[in-house]
């Protein structure tokens, strides 16, 4: 499945586990705030779960865009925007 993940977090210290988090879960930072992933429903499950523990429910927010093929297939990249690649076989 491919998930689209953004955050918005004012700590310094906890937007640098949550970016840290993502990327050890095979995340690509896309932006300065998103990431994309290919992941499978449980490993996200567990990224969700390793997130919740991270950010403050006060002050920080996390959302995931989970894209099906046909969507995915229909984003638009302007600039120096382009697509991740799809990963082969990886085990977390």
């Amino acid at each position: 499945m491919f998930v689209v993940i953004s955050y918005d977090i004012p700590d310094n210290k906890r937007r640098l586990k949550i970016a840290k988090t993502l990327q050890d879960f095979g995340g690509e930072r896309v932006q300065l705030s998103v990431f994309e992933c290919y992941t499978t429903p449980r490993n996200l499950e567990r990224l969700q779960q390793r997130l919740q523990r991270i950010l403050s429910e006060e002050q920080d927010s996390v959302r995931f865009y989970t894209l099906c093929e046909t969507c995915r297939g229909k984003t638009l990249y302007l600039g120096r925007a382009k697509p991740i690649d799809e990963p082969g076989l990886r085990i977390i």
